[in-house]
């Protein structure tokens, strides 16, 4: 853990230059707009350790795997979201001498993100090795009315009379640093620099995508300063010459426009590239600036929390609502969320389960249904792949197996106990039709789409299992749960909740839906499913009154992560591989996440009893975990314990809590820490289609403030340690249970309830 920032409720900041932590740095101060976006790189040159990082969503590249040993059903390749053609690049020489940070001498260094605003800004004054002292202010954002564009401004002042020389480029000869065999990934197909615009267009091995990346630069000041321009293969460049007098600022603009055939023709994305600048040129930057900021404002209006006495915790829950809300905007069904959105290429840029577990509940309570509808129709969209997923592994009749990691359907993870065994990912796609069903009312998705993916997944896990005669129950053999540091074992208690849970949801939608719309499935089958939920095993362990996370559970060496040395943390850093498996450690929530997702299906002495027995076992070595122990916590009642959960969630990239910020900001971690706040502290749950609240201040917190959409009505809820407030700020009147108690509140209507 690194105290990198000060807390501010609106803004984080780095204040003086940093260069050991600079990748952690350009990872927090990432930005980005749904389509595209990248790290919080320096515009001009820098030669120091830097990641740089452009990229456009869904935009991939099948990287092919590389393994010591094959296996039948392998995946060929793991799916890349390439490092882009950069928009941003400036060189600067000033007498000869490259303006580059890495090699100057740097005082008064500031880089701050604006949260409320979506703009990073920088300032500092650097002098180089040539004497020359200049100062420089520039002003960033990735605009969110306008998914194809950003812009930044840039000022610089020499202290003394200077030639200065300013090229304005577009670098398109860029890798990917997590490349499996190190090579680019890009081709050229045309450069273009004419005045002030550059555009390169290049497209994607393979995958065949073509990219049109454009920039233009404009100065401030008059006469205009005429441009010599460069091409080569994957770059185009402007080069302008100037001489400036002591204490004179140059003051200048560059946008940049990502177009991608994605969404337009291949044949069209340089004249697409090219009409984005010159509508932007026309608009200005202060506009469109402007334009930003007011879409920004109307994002916090809808997904803002407000938590008072605490400025760490304000911070983090805020850095977290705008790292999501600069993922995924919901407005493309072909799109979904990335675990390091724009702000990295570890785990490739593609989908895991993490969407459907942890980021949807944020979108369902912020956003309009079609957000959350587009991530269920991006499965049912790849239902086709997942049904040949299951065909891979030797599963027949139509069962689907969601792959663990994708980006157009196929599986690309690249280790077998994951790709093979980590099954429960199929669980969290079947419960989030039934999530967003139940928190939406939208039925009708069910004959959409949502049963012909339940009766895909159903099939699944009726062939899964074996039929055990030593028990006399349905068994599911080699699989790995959640807790990943335990692999191949038996009958993980998760997995087979969630194979139980999604068998019978199936069964009853299939009876409650209109016969007209339902998939064809047999009478057989349905026996063989209803079978399978009534008998599969799920340990247990009567004296201790738990449930256990596998079989042999109990057959390990029962310490805790208190008898553990310092020194041997963290684990997945320490030990071996064979040595984590034996242990009874947990890198994240396994039979906990099965009690917070069924969190009505357990009393209190169930949970209290499984709590105590896991939790002082678990390492939290995943970003997944804390969220998960923090609302299980405070429905203990245990917000101190909640509140330790929360914060390291919350605050997880902003102090670097894992060392590893620098590969770019954990996306579920923003998503569990709002469910830390808004389902822990808040009490929202949703039980039968209807809406609950308790809110729980923990320790220090004088006041929590969150906004929540629900069927048609828009709420505002703040709590304090002396009442609660809800705000109807919708014309529908809103019918909720508020602590147990149900409550109406009437359109436009506010209600205080005393504590």
């Amino acid at each position: 853990m690194k105290n990198l920032v000060a807390h501010d409720p609106w803004h984080v900041v780095q204040d003086g230059f940093d260069a050991e932590n600079n990748r952690v740095f350009e990872s927090l101060f990432s930005l980005g707009n749904g389509h595209f976006g990248g790290r919080g790189n320096h515009e001009e040159t820098y030669s120091g350790d830097s990641l740089p990082g452009n990229y456009l969503a869904g935009i991939y590249y099948p990287d092919p795997t590389r393994v010591g040993w094959w296996k039948n059903g392998y995946p060929d390749y793991f799916a890349k979201v390439l490092n882009a053609p950069d928009w941003k690049t400036l060189s600067i020489r000033v007498n000869d001498v490259e303006l580059d940070l890495a090699t100057a001498e740097v005082a008064e260094y500031r880089r701050e993100l604006n949260m409320r605003e979506g703009t990073l800004e920088r300032s500092f004054t650097a002098t180089l090795s040539n004497g020359v002292e200049v100062h420089v202010e520039s002003l960033r954002f990735v605009s969110l009315p306008n998914p194809e564009l950003g812009a930044f401004r840039y000022r610089i002042t020499c202290a003394t009379d200077a030639s200065v020389v300013i090229t304005s480029a577009i670098q398109g000869d860029v890798v990917n640093e997590d490349s499996n065999h190190e090579f680019g990934f890009w081709d050229p197909v045309r450069e273009a620099a004419q005045d002030n615009r550059t555009v390169v267009v290049s497209k994607t091995k393979k995958t065949e995508f073509v990219v049109a990346i454009g920039g233009s630069l404009t100065f401030a000041a008059e006469p205009e300063v005429e441009a010599t321009t460069f091409t080569r293969s994957l770059y185009a460049a402007s080069t302008y010459s100037l001489n400036v007098s002591a204490g004179q600022t140059i003051e200048m603009v560059k946008l940049g426009a990502n177009v991608t055939s994605r969404t337009v023709d291949p044949s069209l994305v340089e004249d697409r590239c090219n009409q984005v600048l010159d509508a932007a040129e026309t608009k200005g930057f202060l506009e469109l600036l402007a334009d930003h900021i007011g879409a920004w404002e109307r994002n916090w209006e809808t997904s803002d929390v407000q938590i008072t006495g605490d400025p760490g915790a304000q911070q983090g829950i805020r850095f977290n609502i705008f790292g999501l809300n600069s993922t995924f905007t919901g407005d493309d069904p072909d799109l979904n969320i990335g675990p390091k959105g724009f702000t990295g290429e570890k785990y490739g840029g593609v989908t895991y389960w993490d969407t459907e577990a942890f980021c949807l509940p944020f979108y369902l309570a912020t956003s309009a249904p079609e957000v959350s509808k587009n991530l269920l129709r991006y499965r049912h969209r790849q239902l086709g792949k997942a049904i040949e997923n299951a065909e891979k592994l030797g599963f027949t009749d139509g069962a689907a197996l969601y792959p663990m990691v994708t980006i157009n359907g196929e599986e690309c993870h690249n280790e077998w106990e994951i790709t093979f065994e980590e099954i429960h990912r199929n669980g969290a796609i079947a419960f989030a039709i039934f999530n967003y069903i139940r928190y939406t009312g939208d039925s009708r998705y069910l004959v959409e789409g949502g049963l012909d993916v339940l009766v895909a997944i159903s099939r699944f896990w009726a062939q899964r299992v074996s039929w055990s005669h030593k028990r006399a129950c349905w068994v599911m053999l080699g699989v790995t749960g959640p807790n990943e540091y335990e692999n191949n074992v038996n009958n993980n208690w998760y997995t087979s909740l969630m194979a139980q849970w999604t068998l019978r949801y199936t069964l009853a939608s299939l009876a409650e839906t209109d016969a007209d719309s339902v998939p064809d499935v047999s009478p057989e089958e349905l026996a063989r499913w209803a079978d399978v939920a009534e008998r599969i095993y799920l340990p247990e362990d009567a004296e201790r009154g738990i449930f256990l996370q596998q079989s042999e559970y109990l057959d390990k060496e029962m310490i805790t992560v208190a008898d553990l040395d310092s020194s041997d943390r963290p684990l997945n850093q320490k030990w071996s591989w064979d040595r984590i498996l034996r242990s009874p450690f947990i890198k994240q929530a396994d039979v906990l996440q099965g009690m917070w997702v069924f969190e009505d299906r357990f009393d209190l002495p169930t949970l209290q009893r499984n709590f105590d027995f896991y939790e002082p076992r678990t390492v939290h070595e995943s970003s997944l975990s804390p969220s998960i122990h923090a609302v299980l916590a405070v429905r203990l009642g245990r917000l101190d314990k909640a509140l330790e959960m929360m914060l390291r969630t919350a605050r997880l990239d902003l102090d670097d809590y894992n060392n590893d910020t620098e590969d770019g900001c954990h996306t579920t971690s923003m998503a569990g820490s709002w469910i830390a706040v808004v389902l822990g502290f808040g009490g929202l749950k949703i039980v039968d289609g209807q809406l609950h609240l308790n809110p729980q201040l923990p320790p220090g917190w004088d006041g929590l403030a969150f906004q929540i959409l629900h069927r048609s009505a828009r709420l505002n809820v703040s709590a304090t340690t002396e009442e609660i407030t809800i705000e109807n700020q919708s014309v529908t009147p809103a019918t909720l249970f508020l602590a147990g108690g149900q409550l109406t509140i009437a359109g436009q209507e506010m209600v205080n309830v005393p504590l």
